[in-house]
């Protein structure tokens, strides 16, 4: 709802119990995934937090922190009515611009060879992930106004492909080619879903996978990890020392881990133990159960989320959902990947459970999002079993 030019939230309607059971499960399986995350982020951190003088709790009261921000957040944007996404999405998108931008100011730092964060004070933060809602939540609002014209490709691609150029290319400027190979999969997942045709799709996907290609081959690093990972050597002094170890940790959890806590990898022997490589201390410590359990909460996700699809109202929920679902459970998918070698080293954490505080809050917004549409698709849905003859409306 809409009065005077502001929008008004009701955050007790979001959890009242009336709330549609796919709302219900959307809040539970995303809380259950964090409140996980920050048990392992905990067991797995203890180590290398202790050792950079933060005590044994210091990455753990950290993650913790952002928590406790991102998820009144997430519950904040659940009860956005959708037509404020879509009145403010140019905005957003031109916000998160602004934020990579400031990577390349003073207040820029490199980590691990990239340009993608930035330093105030004792803060720190990835703005690139606050771009990817900004990105999915703008292209979902393109492809409503444009609806009429779909079909036609040069308005399917202008301006979604223009401005993807644009927000990939500030992130790429970084360096950050894992990042965005997830943008660029959450923005080909938002025009699917969002209806557009197979030949924009077609060409999209081209030029995306001939510009992946030119990058990888233009940068020695890259190649040098690409090739190791397609030859299958063991350079576990070198390049190879992150993936073998973590396959090291897996192996050794076996079926049901060596307890929680007692991981041997997170002593200084695996890199990112709390962030890109917990999965790795999710099955030494938990063994093939614990790994499991993760994956099928994962799907249980992707499941939510194609069904707030079916049900949305518009083109604007279908897309917006099916971008993020992209990106969340993608993302998911490729850091499991990474860890079990059946993908090279890319950089990307496993969202909800990996330390990082931007990372934590982008994904709750984004949960907060989907749930909004949720809703919507819910009231939608009682809409037109009171009145089947009545057509879908643009809100």
């Amino acid at each position: 709802m809409a009065s005077g030019g502001l929008t008004r939230i009701n955050l007790g309607a979001v959890l009242r119990p009336g709330t549609d059971r796919t709302v219900s499960w959307l809040y539970a399986i995303t809380l259950l995934l964090v409140g996980f995350g920050l048990i392992m982020v905990l067991s797995s951190s203890s180590i290398t937090s202790y050792l950079q003088h933060e005590g044994f709790f210091g990455r753990f009261w950290r993650q913790t922190t952002f928590a406790l921000i991102g998820i009144p957040l997430m519950l904040i944007a659940a009860a956005m009515p959708i037509s404020f996404w879509k009145r403010w999405a140019w905005a957003l998108l031109g916000l998160g611009i602004a934020l990579q931008l400031l990577v390349f100011t003073p207040l820029g730092i490199n980590n691990y060879g990239n340009r993608n964060w930035i330093q105030i004070g004792s803060f720190s933060g990835q703005p690139s992930e606050m771009l990817k809602l900004a990105l999915v939540v703008w292209i979902g609002t393109v492809l409503l106004q444009k609806e009429p014209l779909l079909g036609q490709m040069r308005h399917e691609v202008i301006p979604i492909i223009p401005g993807t150029v644009v927000a990939l290319g500030v992130v790429l400027a970084g360096r950050d080619l894992g990042t965005v190979m997830i943008m660029a999969a959450l923005v080909l997942g938002a025009m699917y879903f969002g209806g557009v045709s197979w030949k924009t799709l077609g060409v999209t996907v081209l030029g995306g996978v001939l510009a992946v290609a030119f990058f990888v081959l233009s940068s020695e690093n890259r190649m040098r990890r690409l090739l190791s990972h397609a030859g299958g050597t063991d350079d576990y002094s070198g390049i190879d020392w992150q993936a073998t170890h973590g396959l090291w940790a897996l192996a050794g959890g076996g079926l049901f881990g060596v307890g929680l806590g007692n991981s041997k990898a997170k002593w200084s022997w695996l890199p990112a133990a709390d962030n890109d490589y917990i999965f790795a201390i999710i099955g030494e410590e938990l063994g093939l159960i614990g790994t499991v359990l993760v994956i099928a909460l994962f799907v249980v996700l992707a499941a939510l989320m194609l069904r707030v699809i079916a049900r949305a109202r518009d083109r604007f929920g279908r897309a917006v959902v099916g971008g993020i679902m992209v990106w969340i459970v993608g993302q998911a998918l490729v850091n499991i990947g990474v860890v079990i070698k059946v993908l090279p080293v890319l950089g990307v954490p496993l969202p909800l459970v990996s330390s990082g505080g931007t990372a934590l809050i982008s994904c709750l917004l984004a949960m907060g999002v989907v749930i909004s549409i949720a809703r919507d698709g819910a009231k939608h849905q009682e809409e037109l079993e009171q009145d089947p003859g009545r057509t879908p409306t643009q809100r």
